[in-house]
Formats: structure tokens, C-alpha cells, sequence
């Protein structure tokens, strides 16, 4: 195998985003390679203080801020604007998720940047779109959920529209983002052109329903939430064995006749309330009874076991740390082990990608707000100590 370079190695990207959707982006185009700025307002991104906290350390914030450098820049104040504007001319892509119309009021805005410098990839990551009648609304990922109908078609059968287990909008608006930025950095190798980028969360989910479209299109029917069990098969969904529920999936009239058979009940390939995908699903009830008079008489490990070796789609559900602690996900490198002085030993996550010649465990802590500051002063913008030092002590970087 040979070692290669990271895929964008030598790209800079001016990062001016917080919290979750943005830095979710960078912590990617970080991984893959990109020299990522975050530039950090005096009291540093809201998500330092956020979420799962150790020894006053965000533990979400070093997650989503691996493999980055942090500048402290106060952009209420003309003079970090202008700093701002200068490492912009030196970036090959800024990346904000302001709410619409902010970043122009800061002066970092698409349209004055890309005038500064053309060819300058621009994406704004925001809850609704920079445009549209809902533009302007405040938004979390629970209002774009909601909004998007993901919620409404999540949960069981009989009971409310349910939140998604983690914050499924700002991370696939993020992935989204970087996907859309890769794009953009193709297309101006080629053409020399810029790009403005424009990622909502509310699109970004409402993508992710096509199986659920092309069903109310189909049906004319409102679509419902079905819980674990699949609408238009069956048995497809958790089922008990003794000890606690497992996963089955059986989507073809092939597998079927393989479970029955696993059953020691080969009666039921033949049974004509059983006959196709659309009838196992009307009679879904029913066919689960066959299925756990079987496996209450197993562990959840014992039918995997079981109905694994007929070659079915079988397995026990996992926890969160049982999936990390997992053989498989340490043979693929998930999680990368980073010492760091407050936390301790931490677990960061690696990119889910493989790219061939390219080592895993090249990661990096979160940086300490405007760590990095002095650094990339120097290094971008060929600021002397004395500059830096009076920039400091007027509160702007």
C-alpha cells in the first residue's frame, strides 16, 4: 500500500461556523485533509459549554472540533472584520451558519467576500435556506424534524411523532455540506469558478424521505409512522426472544421459505395468508405469533445465532457503547483514543470513509479557544509580534 496524500491537503478553510451542522462539515473536509481556521467570537463557540461536560470540558465540542486550529476574532469591531476579509483572500473556502442576512451585517457576507476574491467557495448552512417563506425562522434540528415530516413518520404505530435519537438535521445538512463543497472545489479546479453554497436543514431532511414520497404518491394516503416494522413487509422489524428483542428482516418470498424452514415450520411458505410481501404485511400480526412461538424459547444471541446460519437478516440490537466496544467497529477504526490535559483519555471519531494508502488515527484534540491565533496571524496575514500583541490587548483577536 502506498501512503498518499489527504484528499484536500493544501485547501484552507475559513470556518466562522458553531454548534453542531457547520462544524460537523469542517470536522469532515478536516479528516479528509483541509487546514480548518475556526474562528471563534470572544466567548468562544456556544458548544464549549454544551452537551456532555467532564472537568469543564465539552466532550461534544471535542468531537466536532478534531483536527482544528481556533482564531479568536471580535467581528463586532471593524478591525477583526477586516482581518477576517484578509483571510478570506487567503482561504479557498468560508463556511458560515449564521441565520440568513447575519454574515452580511458582519461584512463577511458571499457577496462582499467573493468580491474580494472570486473564486472563493461560500456555504452557508442555515434551518430553512437563505430564501423561502421560512427563511428567517429561528430553527434547532427538532423544528426541522418537525417541519420536514421526519418526525411525523417516526415512531410507533400508535403513538406520537418522535425526535430521531441523535440531531440527524444538523449532522446530514453538514455531510450535505461538505459533499456540495467537494463539488465546488471540482468544478473550480476545472473552470476557475466559485460557488455559493446554500445547505438547509429542512431540505437536507426532506431528502432523506424518498421510499416515504414515493409511498403517499402511490397511495394518496397521508404517510403514518409504522415503528420498527416495515409497511410493505413483513416480518421485517424487533421481535422477543427470551431474554430481550432482535432484528429481523425478510423482504422477499425467497427469504421467507428460508425462515420458515429455520422455524422447523415449513408450512408457513405455503400458508396463503403468507403467500406475498403485500399479504405477510396484512397479516403481519399473525405471522409475528409463528415467529415468537419459536424464539421465546432462545436468547437473542441463540435465534441470531440460529437464524444466521440460514443466511437471514438477523441481529441483536445494540447500545450505543456496545457498537463502540464492538470487535467490528475496532476493526474498522471507528473511534481514534486522544490524550487530552483536562479530559483524559478520550474517544474521538474517525472519518466512516477508507481511503486507500491513508492511515487511520491521524487525529487531532479540539483546540483551546484562539490557540491558534498568533499562529495564523503570522503565518497568513505576516503580522509581526507588536501587531499581534496590540490586536490582543484591544480585544480584537
Amino acid at each position: 500500500m502506498v501512503k498518499q496524500q489527504k484528499p484536500f491537503a493544501g485547501i484552507t478553510v475559513l470556518d466562522f461556523s458553531r454548534v453542531l451542522a457547520g462544524p460537523f462539515c469542517s470536522a469532515i473536509l478536516a479528516d479528509q485533509g483541509a487546514q480548518i481556521i475556526k474562528v471563534e467570537p470572544p466567548q468562544g463557540d456556544d458548544q464549549r459549554y454544551m452537551g456532555a461536560v467532564r472537568n469543564n470540558q465539552s466532550i461534544n465540542f471535542q468531537l466536532f472540533n478534531r483536527n482544528k486550529r481556533s482564531l479568536k476574532l471580535d467581528l463586532r469591531q471593524p478591525e477583526a472584520v477586516k482581518i477576517a476579509q484578509e483571510l478570506a483572500l487567503k482561504a479557498d473556502v468560508v463556511l458560515e451558519n449564521f441565520r440568513p442576512g447575519v454574515a452580511d451585517r458582519l461584512g463577511i457576507g458571499a457577496e462582499q467576500l467573493q468580491a474580494l476574491k472570486p473564486d472563493l467557495v461560500y456555504c452557508s448552512v442555515s434551518g430553512f435556506g437563505q430564501q423561502g417563506p421560512m427563511a428567517a425562522m429561528p430553527s434547532y434540528d427538532v423544528v426541522a424534524q418537525a417541519l420536514s415530516g421526519m418526525m411525523s413518520v417516526t415512531g410507533e404505530a400508535a403513538g406520537a411523532p418522535t425526535l430521531v435519537g441523535d440531531s440527524i438535521g444538523d449532522i446530514v445538512s453538514g455531510i450535505y455540506a461538505a459533499q456540495a463543497i467537494s463539488a465546488a472545489l471540482y468544478r473550480r479546479s476545472v473552470t476557475g469558478q466559485g460557488a455559493r453554497i446554500d445547505v438547509a436543514m429542512f431540505d437536507a431532511l426532506f431528502s432523506l424521505l424518498p421510499t416515504v414520497l414515493a409511498g403517499w404518491q402511490g397511495s394518496g394516503n397521508r404517510p403514518a409512522c409504522f415503528g420498527n416494522q416495515h409497511p410493505l413487509s413483513a416480518p421485517f422489524g424487533a421481535f422477543a426472544a427470551s431474554d430481550a428483542p432482535f432484528i429481523l428482516a425478510v423482504a422477499n418470498k425467497a427469504l421467507f421459505a428460508r425462515l420458515a424452514e429455520a422455524l422447523g415450520k415449513p408450512h408457513l411458505a405455503e400458508d396463503p395468508r403468507f403467500a406475498s410481501d403485500q399479504l405477510r404485511s396484512q397479516n403481519r400480526d399473525a405471522l409475528q405469533a409463528e415467529i415468537e412461538d419459536w424464539s421465546r424459547h432462545y436468547t437473542a444471541a441463540e435465534v441470531v445465532e440460529k437464524l444466521g446460519k440460514a443466511g437471514l437478516p438477523v441481529s441483536e440490537i445494540w447500545s450505543v457503547d456496545e457498537a463502540a466496544q464492538s470487535a467490528h467497529a475496532q476493526h474498522r477504526q471507528l473511534l481514534h483514543e486522544v490524550e487530552h490535559p483536562q479530559l483524559g483519555k478520550l474517544l474521538v471519531p474517525e472519518q466512516p470513509v477508507h481511503f486507500d494508502g491513508l492511515p487511520r488515527g491521524d487525529i487531532r484534540q479540539a483546540p483551546e479557544l484562539g490557540a491558534d491565533g498568533a499562529d495564523i496571524l503570522r503565518e497568513f496575514l505576516n503580522m509581526d509580534e507588536a501587531q499581534i500583541s496590540a490586536l490582543t490587548s484591544a480585544g480584537i483577536v
